[in-house]
């Protein structure tokens, strides 16, 4: 192997983590220094270190060993906590989150844009918390509102390959990415998976292991492989015995 090739995986790779050598070399010495940084005392200095790379509305805290890649491109909003193990690679689009909104422990946001996709980025809403192992593949564009709750291990993939010639890999036939818009009040249960092109409504409720592949009207329960309409929440009260806390 040349050393012209190890220079263009080098930048390949440059390419991939930052906007440019400076930016990378900037983004990952502030990370080194303080990443690694334990208790509040490691939250209170990111909190100041990190507004050198990425965009911090008031105050925000970020836990140790979170994973930042783009960081020019990451906006999070006054009081929004980022979990330890959370992975947020922001590759043009950006990824926005919004105020009070919680990314809990091992999540996953990945724009990953470099096919120059018109629509690419994740926009999370205010108040919102985004659970364990969540993974959100942002390339066609997820936007989600306020108030939205996904249980661990959910799944919003707004992207999805073309598979329809069987002469070709299916690696060598292209991507589609129509996005992903989840609007305010939303619960989404755990394992769930939401498909590329999909918007669900207002208040709807997904349950735990769905796979979601059509629109979901407001105030809805769907459930299943695919999901379908199960319940319509209308109003009334739930199963008497049960207690409901506060």
């Amino acid at each position: 192997m040349s050393s012209q090739d190890d220079l263009a995986k080098v930048q390949l790779y440059l390419s991939r983590q930052a906007n440019g050598a400076r930016r990378y070399l900037l983004e990952q010495t502030v990370m080194a220094l303080t990443g690694w940084i334990p208790t509040i005392a490691g939250i209170g200095i990111r909190g100041w270190a990190y507004r050198l790379i990425m965009k911090i509305e008031g105050r925000a805290a970020i836990e140790r060993n979170v994973r930042i890649r783009f960081a020019s491109q990451v906006r999070l909003g006054h009081g929004c906590f980022i979990d330890e193990g959370v992975y947020i690679h922001a590759t043009p689009g950006g990824v926005e989150i919004g105020r009070n909104t919680i990314i809990m422990h091992g999540a996953i946001l990945h724009v990953y844009n470099f096919r120059d996709l018109p629509h690419a980025g994740i926009k999370i809403g205010a108040d919102s918390l985004i659970g364990e192992y969540t993974v959100i593949r942002g390339q066609g564009g997820v936007s989600i509102g306020d108030r939205v709750y996904t249980s661990p291990m959910t799944q919003l993939i707004a992207v999805n390959h073309v598979f329809n010639d069987p002469h070709k890999p299916f690696v060598d036939q292209g991507i589609t990415a129509q996005g992903i818009v989840v609007e305010d009040d939303v619960w989404l249960g755990s394992a769930a998976v939401v498909t590329d092109g999909v918007r669900i409504g207002k208040g709807a409720v997904v349950a735990a292991g769905a796979v979601v592949t059509r629109d979901v009207p407001p105030h809805t329960v769907v459930a299943g492989v695919p999901a379908k309409a199960i319940k319509e929440i209308d109003g009334r009260e739930p199963l008497p015995g049960n207690p409901i806390y506060y």
